[in-house]
C-alpha cells in the first residue's frame, strides 16, 4: 500500500483527474521531447465529455506552450482503451502523430503511462486492508496514528503540517472572496455569506452547520476557481476534510499538532480506499471522491475525539456506506454543482458517522474493508453516464430544462 502522500497532493483546481493529471502527463511528455515542433493530444472517455467544463484542454495548452498544440475530444473510444480517463500525447510531424504516449488519469492527480513502470510504484505499507492494519496494531499497541509514523517516518508530520497549512489557507482566501464561479452557470460564491450570516436564534446546531458548511463552500468554491487546493482525496471533494477538522479544531481547541494526528489517520483511509478500489468519479462515481472524502473525514474526526480503532473504522465504514451509489453527474462538466454542495454536506455527515460510531460500535454487521470492495463494485457496475460524463443524472436534467 502506498504511502499517505498520494492522497494529499497540493495543486490547482479545479479537478484532480481532468487538470492534474493531465498537466503532469504533458509535463512528462513535453521533457522528453524537447525539439518537438508540434503536439496533438487525443482526449478520450470522461476526458472527452467533461474536459472542457473541468478546463482539460487549458491545463493542456499552457502546459505545452509554447509548442503548438492541437486538443482532440474524440467521441468514439477505440477499443483498446481501457480506462474512462485517457489521452494520448504525440508529437506531429508532416501531419502525422508519432512517438504517441498513453497516459491514463487515474484519480487523485495519479497518472498511469502505459508500458511504463508506475510511479511511486514502491509500496510503504505491507498491510494492504483495515483488518490486517487493526491486527498489527493490535499486536504492537499502536493507535492507527502511531501506525501511521512508525510505518512511512516522523517526516510524514512534515508534510502534513504543509498539507494543514494549505488547507487552511484555501479556507481563508475562499471565505474572504465574492462574486460569481467562472462558466456559464454563472453560480455565486457563498461561502463568505454563510460565514457572516447572523441569524436570529443562532442554535449551537445552527452554527455548527452554518460555520462547516461555509469552510466546505469557501474549499470548493477556490477549488472551481482554479485555485490552489489539497486532494482530499481528489479536488471534487478537497472540501470536506478541511472543513470539518477546521470546525473542530475550534470548538475543541486543539493543537496544530493535534490536527496533523488526524489527518494521518484520514490519510491511511484514503490510501486503503485508494489501493482497493478507486477515488476517481470518471471510474466509480462521486461514491469514490465524495463517499471517500468523508470516510476519511469521519476516520480522522474519531480519532481526534479519543474513540477506540474499532469505533475509528466504524465512523469510516458508516460514511462511506451511505454514499454507496452516489452519481457523477457534473452539469455542464463543471465542478460546481453539485459538487460544491456535496462537500458541505459530506462534512456535515462526516460528523454524525463519528457520533455514531461511539454508540452503536458494537452493533456493527459490515466491516469497512466491505463497504470499500462493495463501493468498487457498485462504482463498476454503474451506466457509464453516471461516471462524469455529464450525460445523465442532474446533467442531463438540466440540459434538457435549457433546451425546452
Amino acid at each position: 500500500m502506498k504511502s499517505v502522500k498520494e492522497v494529499f497532493k497540493i495543486g490547482r483546481g479545479p479537478s484532480s483527474s481532468h487538470t492534474m493529471g493531465p498537466e503532469k502527463a504533458a509535463r512528462i511528455y513535453k521533457e522528453e521531447h524537447p525539439d518537438a515542433g508540434a503536439f496533438r493530444v487525443k482526449l478520450y472517455g470522461s476526458l472527452c465529455k467533461t474536459g472542457k467544463g473541468h478546463g482539460t484542454d487549458r491545463v493542456l495548452y499552457e502546459t505545452l506552450a509554447p509548442v503548438p498544440t492541437e486538443v482532440i475530444f474524440c467521441q468514439e473510444t477505440p477499443d483498446d482503451v481501457t480506462h474512462p480517463n485517457t489521452m494520448d500525447f504525440s508529437v506531429v510531424r508532416d501531419g502525422t502523430d508519432e512517438d504517441v504516449m498513453r497516459a491514463l488519469s487515474i484519480g487523485g492527480g495519479d497518472i498511469r503511462i502505459e508500458g511504463r513502470k508506475a510511479e511511486n510504484s514502491e509500496d510503504v505499507y505491507p498491510e494492504n486492508s483495515f483488518a490486517e492494519v487493526m491486527e498489527f496494531c493490535q499486536f504492537r499497541s499502536l493507535d492507527l496514528a502511531e501506525y501511521v509514523e512508525l510505518t512511512e517516518g516522523s517526516e510524514i508530520r512534515d508534510y502534513l503540517r504543509v498539507v494543514w497549512e494549505q488547507m487552511n489557507q484555501t479556507i481563508q482566501e475562499g471565505l474572504q472572496t465574492e462574486g460569481r464561479l467562472p462558466g456559464p452557470l454563472k453560480v455565486e460564491r457563498k461561502a463568505k455569506k454563510l460565514y457572516d450570516f447572523q441569524p436570529e436564534h443562532d442554535h449551537p446546531q445552527i452554527r455548527e452547520c452554518r460555520l462547516i458548511s461555509a469552510y466546505a463552500f469557501a474549499v470548493s468554491e477556490q477549488n472551481a476557481d482554479c485555485g490552489t487546493v489539497v486532494t482530499a482525496p481528489t479536488c471534487g471533494s478537497c472540501g470536506v476534510i478541511p472543513a470539518a477538522f477546521r470546525y473542530v479544531q475550534g470548538q475543541r481547541n486543539l493543537t496544530d499538532e493535534q490536527i496533523i494526528s488526524g489527518l494521518e489517520v484520514a490519510g491511511l483511509f484514503g490510501t486503503l480506499i485508494k489501493r482497493n478500489a478507486s477515488v476517481s468519479g470518471a471510474e466509480a462515481g462521486c461514491q469514490a471522491e465524495i463517499g471517500s472524502a468523508c470516510a476519511m473525514a469521519a476516520a480522522g474526526l474519531t480519532y481526534l475525539f479519543g474513540l477506540s480503532t474499532n469505533q475509528i473504522q466504524y465512523a469510516a465504514e458508516i460514511a462511506l456506506e451511505h454514499h454507496l451509489g452516489l452519481t457523477c453527474d457534473p452539469i455542464l462538466g463543471l465542478v460546481q454543482v453539485p459538487c460544491i454542495e456535496r462537500n458541505a454536506v459530506a462534512a456535515m455527515r462526516a460528523m454524525n458517522a463519528s457520533n455514531l460510531s461511539y454508540f452503536l460500535s458494537d452493533t456493527q454487521r459490515i466491516s469497512f474493508d466491505i463497504a470499500v470492495r462493495t463501493m468498487y463494485e457498485t462504482g463498476i457496475s454503474m451506466n457509464k453516464r453516471f461516471l462524469e460524463t455529464s450525460e445523465g443524472g442532474l446533467a442531463k436534467m438540466y440540459g434538457r430544462r435549457n433546451e425546452q
